[in-house]
């Protein structure tokens, strides 16, 4: 079914027995998603305090908030293919250790550079953790059924860290400075570097020919150009800025001459012949799908909610809070929702359920309606979960065994890029149906009209200025472009899930379980698995029937599930916490 590869299986260093371990291997790396997924969003509510402390330019405010999810985005994939190659706990470990220091960078910045650097590091400890973790929890798990419930554990995992990360540095900020915000992930270090080196196992994948280093380079250096250019235009910059029509041509070129490097290499860095399948070519157009039309749901979260209904950013946190349940609940439920209806049915019903949801979303207006904003939100949460739950099995379940990081690489970059498309297609569909309303308000002229058009935060401050019925007017045009521009909006992200849907079905369907070759004699859990085909890959002497090129006909191939990701700039004037950014539950 799928192209694994026959894996040799040898007890060496710590292993992970049957029976509890693997499941306290589970707890410490629900720990890792929980430190990054907080991280994506912490910051936040912290922006404001932040601005006063430091007192950063706009641009230098800007990179405060995004090199973070840049530098992440730009560092999965090389991370995720050299822990295939030295192992995947080493990387995961250096992870820690370097997040753990940058936090405390962070915590103590005195200038607005030195704060850049260390959330630039952030960044750098974040693509080292979050490729790890999916390779030690596919390892862990050698069993399909077992691995997709620990799956379906840790994307819930996902769900509370990007809920609770605005609300933890909202509590922070009223008792202690900003930096508080930083200061937390440091006893999560603490405890996980010791406690992981003692109980996550090493896992390495094929250790075939050299390391891609200049293959691995021009990825990062091509990622960061694209992804740079992507945020600049979902954050309303000119297409035709140097600013972002350099990096964005120079990353594709990059990328482009990176594929084919890769497919000239004997033993490439990434396999490219894994986009063959379509079934693993399938799942990452859905996931860049799903991203790409669920970034609307910024727009209602940081926009409508504290803007449109003025609710303060508590009562935001909490209207949003049955949207985390809901994705919680999806996350616990897709090990079952996949064993009976199969990553077709379920990824094609997640997006059809997150249509309705987003098409629900379209009736509401100027006025607070709280139990249409309470269903729409728990359809969304639970209809995006399940489409990625099942997006991301089905992905992995097509990686050989010994790529599983760099699959996971893939799979987070596909997040990240979706995301990021998104907020740029998404925002000029909503600038398209706001500003052209505001150009002709009696009373107000044209440069203020122009300023106004910016965002409906800056329409408002506009308004206050101007006063009397020429800023009344302004606001009362501003909130109703603003809602009509969000209908419109989320028509569009609703087509997008519905082609998403139709695009699910060249899916398996149904999920194939069996015995998987990886365990060694007596039921022991392998401590180092590599790619190849030397002794002891098969307990009891079996040899797995190979297909050519040497894929596997039937083994079980490797599950993984959602991580967190960066969701974008499109709130960054409003008061109050965004959206969250990474998680790969809820937007």
């Amino acid at each position: 079914m799928s192209g694994t590869t026959t894996a040799d299986v040898r007890p060496r260093g710590r292993t992970t027995g049957p029976g509890a371990n693997r499941w306290v291997v589970l707890v410490v790396l629900c720990v890792s998603l929980l430190l990054v997924a907080l991280d994506a969003t912490v910051l936040h509510v912290a922006v404001p305090a932040v601005s006063e402390d430091l007192r950063p330019g706009a641009v230098q405010l800007l990179w405060i908030v995004d090199v973070y999810p840049l530098v992440c985005a730009s560092l999965l994939i090389l991370f995720g293919t050299l822990g295939d190659r030295v192992g995947r706990r080493r990387v995961l470990l250096l992870g820690y250790g370097l997040f753990g220091v940058a936090s405390a960078v962070a915590a103590c910045a005195h200038t607005a550079e030195v704060l850049i650097l260390a959330r630039a590091l952030l960044g750098v400890g974040g693509a080292m953790i979050m490729p790890a973790t999916l390779s030690i929890l596919r390892q862990s798990f050698p069993d399909r059924r077992e691995r997709a419930l620990a799956i379906g554990v840790w994307s819930a995992v996902a769900a509370v860290g990007a809920a609770v990360g605005p609300l933890l540095g909202g509590f922070l900020l009223e008792h202690f400075w900003w930096g508080s915000v930083f200061l937390i992930n440091i006893p999560l270090m603490l405890i996980s570097l010791p406690v992981g080196r003692m109980l996550l196992p090493e896992s390495r994948g094929g250790a075939d020919g050299p390391w891609d280093v200049t293959g691995a380079v021009m990825a990062a250096a091509g990622l960061f150009g694209v992804v740079l250019g992507v945020k600049r235009l979902g954050g309303g910059e000119a297409p035709a800025s140097p600013l972002t029509l350099l990096p964005l041509l120079a990353g594709a070129a990059l990328l482009v001459v990176f594929v084919r490097r890769q497919r000239r290499l004997p033993h490439p860095l990434v396999d490219l012949c894994m986009f063959r399948r379509p079934a693993f070519s399938t799942s990452v157009g859905c996931i860049v799908l799903a991203m790409l039309a669920l970034v609307g749901l910024e727009l209602i979260a940081a926009q409508y909610l504290q803007l449109v209904l003025g609710l303060s950013p508590l009562a935001t946190g909490l209207r949003l809070l049955p949207l985390t349940v809901a994705a919680m609940a999806a996350g616990l439920l897709g090990a079952r929702v996949l064993r009976r209806f199969g990553p077709r049915r379920m990824v094609a019903a997640g997006f059809c359920l997150t249509a309705a949801a987003v098409l629900t979303l379209t009736a509401m207006g100027g006025t607070d309606n709280a139990p249409l904003l309470l269903s729409g939100f728990v359809l969304l949460g639970f209809g995006l979960e399940t489409t990625l739950f099942g997006a991301y099995e089905s992905m992995l379940s097509e990686a050989p065994a010994d790529r599983a990081g760099g699959a996971a690489a893939i799979g987070e970059t596909s997040y990240q890029l979706g995301a990021g498309i998104g907020i740029a297609l998404l925002g000029s569909v909503m600038n398209a149906a706001y500003t052209p309303r505001l150009r002709s308000v009696p009373g107000v002229s044209a440069p203020d009209a122009a300023a106004a058009g910016h965002s409906l935060g800056e329409a408002y401050d506009v308004a206050d200025r101007l006063g009397g019925p020429a800023g009344a007017a302004l606001r009362h045009v501003a909130r109703d472009s603003f809602v009509h521009g969000l209908h419109l909006t989320l028509l569009v992200s609703a087509g997008l899930l519905l082609l998403g849907a139709v695009m699910a079905l060249r899916l398996p369907r149904t999920m194939q379980c069996g015995a998987e070759a990886e365990t060694v004699p007596g039921g022991a859990e392998p401590g180092v698995v590599r790619g190849g085909d030397g002794p002891g890959a098969v307990p009891g002497g079996a040899v797995p029937k190979t297909l050519p090129g040497g894929a596997e006909a039937d083994a079980v191939p490797p599950v993984a599930g959602p991580v967190p990701g960066d969701a974008g700039p499109l709130a960054a004037e409003v008061p109050g916490p965004r959206p969250a950014e990474k998680p790969r539950v809820s937007a």
